[in-house]
């Protein structure tokens, strides 16, 4: 029991990663095409600055489940994914340093160089992320002892490359969106014509990663056998529709919900579709790392429940705190980035 509500935690910490850390990884990526001048961009930046961090706790904290919850798991993961993930915590430590660094020095190309370096360090995370959970899903090359048998180019698949176009396109998208809250005239506009242009891209993105899934991954295994699960591609799909309605509304908070909806109905496709694997194993199935034969000792799972569930809590009021604090429109008033 306690094995599963753990693989339930793991998987759902990881999508309220996703799904809060996705708009302004999304936004960042999109900056060229939203802020133009130097006041537009001190907008966009008063967009970010109050969330990053507090979103990224939860990439700390996913993390850290899975270091305690599936040590084996966690240490597999981590030596088969090497690279990509040092790319990611890289990326994501360049655009704290540029956010910081921006603003230090009154020179233009400063300003310009940071911007591109926040532009890369947004993108980055959210592509490489959606290759390594694609390449999970599609289970990788591990023997009996966990040893990885293969290179980042063997991630680099047709299926890996969508699953990381997939939650580019989809972080560019909540981003957009969540500018479409925060502004107002030209620049909501500009945002919310971007949001309609990107969601077709969307779309047809998560029609063609699902599909693929059924021949390349063993996925939808458990929803044959469990149809009532497919009520979690139907959530996500109804997200995404949704979304598109609230935009063609200017109902943007209602979009934003709605594509939350999307991103926790994305990551949950794969995460029912896996258990009880962690990582599959592409060798051979009794290879694979499960919530069985990874987990740590009852005691363990035991004392980490109990201090989840007082601290993450406390973790959550204090963010939506923060968002309610700064749930204000941002105007030229406010560029004192």
């Amino acid at each position: 029991m306690l094995i599963n509500i753990w693989f339930f935690l793991w998987g759902l910490l990881w999508a309220i990663y996703f799904m809060l850390d996705g708009f302004d990884l999304g936004l960042g990526t999109l900056q060229p095409l939203l802020a133009k001048t130097e006041d537009e961009k001190k907008l966009f930046y008063k967009a970010v600055a109050p969330y990053w961090d507090g979103n990224e706790v939860w990439l700390i904290t996913a993390g850290g489940v899975t270091f305690a919850a599936f040590p084996r798991t966690y240490a597999v993961l981590f030596s088969a994914f090497y690279t990509p993930l040092m790319l990611v915590l890289f990326a994501l430590i360049l655009r704290a340093v540029a956010l910081e660094f921006r603003h230090q020095v009154l020179s233009d190309k400063w300003r310009a160089v940071w911007d591109r370096v926040f532009v890369v360090a947004s993108f980055l995370p959210g592509l490489l992320l959606g290759v390594a959970f694609a390449n999970i899903f599609k289970g990788i090359p591990i023997d009996g002892e966990g040893v990885f048998h293969g290179t980042l180019l063997n991630l680099l698949s047709p299926y890996g490359l969508l699953g990381g176009l997939l939650f580019a396109l989809l972080f560019c998208l909540h981003g957009a969106i969540w500018f479409s809250i925060k502004t107002e005239g030209e620049l909501q506009t500009r945002a919310a014509t971007l949001a309609k242009l990107l969601w077709p891209a969307v779309a047809i993105a998560l029609a063609a990663f699902v599909l693929l899934s059924l021949p390349v991954t063993k996925l939808f295994a458990n929803y044959f056998s469990n149809p009532v699960l497919f009520l979690i591609p139907v959530a996500a799909v109804a997200g995404l529709v949704l979304s598109r309605v609230y935009l063609a509304k200017a109902g943007y908070w209602q979009a934003f919900v709605a594509n939350c909806l999307t991103i926790v109905g994305a990551t949950f496709f794969g995460v029912a579709g896996l258990y009880p694997n962690l990582l599959p194993s592409s060798f051979s199935d009794a290879y694979s790392l499960t919530v069985v034969n990874s987990s740590s000792s009852p005691l363990t799972l035991k004392i980490m429940l109990g201090v989840a569930l007082v601290f993450v809590p406390i973790v959550i009021c204090y963010q939506a705190w923060t968002y309610w604090f700064f749930s204000g429109r941002l105007s030229h008033e406010d560029e004192s980035y």
